[in-house]
C-alpha cells in the first residue's frame, strides 16, 4: 500500500529529515509522507537495496531525490559516521525520526545476553547516538523535531519480549528527558507508540512458531487473534502511523513535546 499524506504539499518545505530504519514498514511510510509534505528526506539503514527502492518510490511520488546512507544502527561508531556523512552531504538535519528497531522472542529465564544487547543497541542506543549527533545543529538554529518510534509495549510490558519492552519503555524515558532539556531551544521531542501494525516485522512476530508456543496460541490462528485483540478489529496501517509522525513535525505541533502518543486502534484500552 502506498502511503498518502493529507498535509499540504509545502507544510515542511525547506526542512530536511533523516529517518532510520527507512527501508520498510513504518520507516518507509514516514519517509514518503514527509516527502509528500515538502520535506527533503534522507534514508538510513543497513540494507542498501531496500533503501534504494524506497528512494526510487519517493522520486516517483514526490519528485525529489532521497539520498541513502548505510549503517548498522546497532554499532554506535558506524551509525555516527553515517550521520556525519549525511550532515556533510545532505545538510543540517532539522527532523530526526528514530525508527530503527528489532524484536526478539525470548523468555527472561533463559534470555541470551547477546540478543538482549542487540535489541537495546538497535532500539535504544541508536536513538541516543542519532539525537546527540543531530541536536547541536537544531539548537543552533532554535528549531528541530525528534520523533522516536516506541510502542504500546513501551507502556505495558509484553511477555516473551522483555528486551523489546525494556528498550521501548526506556525510549519513552529518553524522549521525556530530551524534551525537557531541549524545550528552551525550540526543539520538540515526542514518541509515537504503535500497536499491531501491518508490517513485515509484526507479521514475522505474530506467525513465529516459538512466539506462538510460548504464548500458548495456535500458529494457524495467531494472526486472527492479533486482529481481534484490536477494538478496530484490524491492524494499523504504516501510513496511519506516518500521518501522526508528520503532524508532530509541523509548526502546528510546536506545543507538543515530551509526549508518548498511542496509535494502536484502541489496543491499549
Amino acid at each position: 500500500m502506498t502511503p498518502s499524506s493529507s498535509f499540504a504539499s509545502q507544510a515542511l518545505a525547506s526542512r530536511k529529515a533523516l529517518i532510520t530504519g527507512a527501508g520498510r514498514g513504518i520507516g518507509r511510510a514516514v519517509a514518503i509522507a514527509l516527502a509528500q509534505a515538502g520535506c527533503a528526506v534522507a534514508l538510513l539503514g543497513r540494507q542498501e537495496a531496500r533503501l534504494v527502492a524506497v528512494s526510487q518510490e519517493i522520486e516517483e511520488i514526490a519528485g525529489i531525490k532521497a539520498p541513502v546512507f548505510i549503517a548498522d544502527v546497532s554499532c554506535p561508531d558506524e551509525l555516527e559516521t553515517a550521520l556525519r556523512q549525511a550532515q556533510a552531504n545532505f545538510g543540517t538535519i532539522d527532523i530526526l525520526i528514530n525508527n530503527a528497531g528489532i524484536y526478539r522472542t525470548e523468555a527472561v529465564s533463559d534470555h541470551s545476553i547477546d540478543s538482549w544487547r542487540e535489541v537495546l543497541e538497535t532500539n535504544l542506543t541508536s536513538a541516543v547516538v542519532s539525537s546527540k549527533t543531530c541536536l547541536p545543529a537544531m539548537i543552533a538554529q532554535n528549531w528541530g523535531r525528534i520523533v522516536n518510534v516506541s510502542s504500546i509495549s513501551g507502556k505495558n510490558a509484553e511477555a516473551y519480549g522483555a528486551a523489546y519492552s525494556a528498550s521501548k519503555f526506556a525510549l519513552i524515558g529518553l524522549t521525556q528527558a530530551t524534551a525537557l532539556e531541549q524545550a528552551r531551544y525550540g526543539v520538540t521531542v515526542n514518541a509515537v507508540c504503535p500497536g499491531w501494525v501491518a508490517t513485515d516485522m509484526a507479521f514475522a512476530q505474530i506467525t513465529d512458531p516459538h512466539w506462538c508456543d510460548l504464548n500458548q496460541i495456535e500458529s494457524e490462528q495467531s494472526l486472527e487473534i492479533a486482529r481481534l485483540s484490536v477494538p478496530l478489529m484490524r491492524l494499523v496501517e504504516p501510513s496511519e502511523v506516518a500521518g501522526l509522525v508528520v503532524y508532530l513535525c509541523t509548526p502546528e505541533a510546536a506545543a507538543i513535546t515530551g509526549q508518548a502518543i498511542n496509535i494502536c486502534g484502541g489496543l491499549s484500552i
